[in-house]
């Protein structure tokens, strides 16, 4: 019976953590304003139109932020969440736990997000620079807000560009310190939070 649990609740972080993924490329992908027509960004569309749809209806966007994008991410980690705990057998959490530990979710994906595309950026950099895949274009276009105000401190030398190393560095000590630092604070378990 427990490994039939412990399956359930993969499954459920699994899947949790991939759709969460999913709305927060849609967010990147509208404070980025990547091109909506490239194939994955209409992928993106679709996966979360029928739940972002209706939430625009009661929250509005300000100035170029889309609030429900980010509220439907937090309830995304919320279900996820509370989800895993039923689960495990502990009831309901406190709602104010469980809306603190959905954002601490949230953070930490978002960073895990900007981290893997900007490693698959690194690569593709090195193997194929001049590619016109729609799937690196679109990385490119998402990681141009943040690149841009590094490599205005720090410009490209000699043909070598060091933003992405600062990038990844203080991506890295956003997860490895700050955010595993916030969720002690607040109580969550660190089995819950590993995963995400």
């Amino acid at each position: 019976m427990e490994t039939l649990v412990a399956i359930i609740v993969f499954l459920v972080k699994t899947f949790g953590s991939l759709y969460l993924m999913v709305v927060l490329l849609r967010l990147m992908l509208q404070i980025a304003r990547a091109d909506f027509y490239n194939p994955l960004s209409q992928a993106v569309v679709k996966a979360t139109n029928p739940l972002l749809l209706p939430l625009r209806k009661v929250i509005p966007g300000i100035m170029g932020i889309d609030f429900a994008s980010i509220v439907l991410a937090l309830l995304v980690a919320l279900v996820t969440v509370q989800g895993i705990i039923l689960l495990k057998g502990f009831g309901f959490l406190n709602p104010l736990y469980l809306l603190a530990w959905s954002a601490v979710i949230v953070l930490s994906s978002l960073a895990s997000l900007l981290f893997w595309a900007l490693i698959i950026l690194v690569i593709a950099s090195f193997v194929a620079p001049q590619s016109y895949h729609p799937a690196l274009l679109l990385i490119r276009q998402l990681m141009q807000p943040i690149m841009n105000p590094i490599q205005r401190i720090i410009p490209p030398m000699g043909g070598l560009d060091f933003s992405p190393l600062v990038v990844i560095i203080i991506l890295q000590i956003i997860s490895n310190f700050l955010i595993p630092e916030f969720a002690m604070q607040l109580g969550m378990p660190r089995w819950l939070f590993l995963g995400f």
